[in-house]
């Protein structure tokens, strides 16, 4: 008996060892288990936070660039219509002076020549010319001049025909000259006059300019400014002696395109160098 008590109880603490040994091994395997899915849960938010942030240095460096390249841009494009704004107000204000300074030294000599009458109460003092001359050509110049530059560019006609202060220069003096030639050259008629005239005209305009631009802008001028002159002389402003045509000298046209060109060809050598428009794209 002793013998069967001590093996039915070591039969049972045998069976109960090993399904406690059963019970452990499950329990392991299940936190093993556990352990995994929690390590695999805490690693993947880690992993997509350590991508976020491999990722955002790029993305602000690249943002970085985008802004400084725009802002480079931006501020080019401002200092580029800056000076542009500069050099056209220069180029104007010089152009004031030179057709304001031409008109004065010009109508002295139509009036020394009385071939230009003005009313007593409308001379001054100044050079004994009109108080409104000075202002409306040297206005009359400004626009002339930074015109011609503006029609080549527009029709694709670059003027590089003789472009050097030098040759503008003597396009002033024959101009001068025409203009002295109007007041001082006697002739049996106003018509060998205005021919003559003509012909200097277009040949001031062959040799220092020879573009279709300019002849086409001469011409214009010249029709517009003598259909204002005849206008202010109908209203008495004042009067040439010998009209004939039309209240005023027939050569006159061929002053207005002479002196056209010559403004156009100063308005063309001030553009030189010019820095280039910007255009938004």
């Amino acid at each position: 008996m002793p013998r069967l008590e001590s093996c039915a109880w070591s039969c049972s603490c045998t069976a109960r060892g090993r399904h406690r040994t059963q019970l452990g091994g499950t329990a392991a395997g299940l936190a093993a288990k556990v352990g995994e899915m929690l390590s695999s849960s805490v690693s993947s938010p880690s992993l997509a936070m350590v991508g976020r942030g491999a990722r955002s240095p790029s993305t602000s460096s690249a943002s970085s660039t985008t802004s400084t390249t725009s802002s480079s841009s931006s501020s080019d494009s401002s200092s580029s219509t800056l000076n542009w704004s500069q050099h056209l107000v220069q180029r104007s204000v010089v152009l004031f002076v030179v057709g304001a300074f031409m008109a004065l030294v010009l109508n002295l000599l139509q009036i020394q020549r009385n071939v230009t009458l003005f009313p007593d109460e409308v001379i001054s003092t100044l050079f004994s010319s009109a108080w409104w001359v000075p202002p409306c050509c040297g206005t009359a110049a400004a626009v002339v001049g930074l015109l011609y530059p503006c029609i080549d560019s527009h029709l694709g006609e670059p003027h590089k025909f003789k472009r050097e202060w030098a040759s503008v220069m003597r396009c002033i003096a024959v101009f001068v000259g025409i203009n002295h030639a109007s007041a001082k050259l006697d002739f049996a008629n106003n018509v060998q006059l205005s021919l003559t005239l003509a012909a200097l005209s277009l040949g001031l305009w062959w040799t220092f300019d020879r573009s279709r631009s300019g002849l086409g802008l001469g011409i214009t001028i010249a029709f517009v400014a003598t259909l204002i002159t005849q206008f202010l002389v109908y209203n008495g402003v004042y009067q040439y002696t010998s009209p004939d045509f039309l209240y005023i000298r027939s050569w006159l046209p061929c002053i207005f395109f002479s002196g056209g060109v010559t403004v156009g060809n100063i308005g063309r050598q001030l553009a030189m160098g010019i820095p280039e428009k910007p255009h938004n794209d």
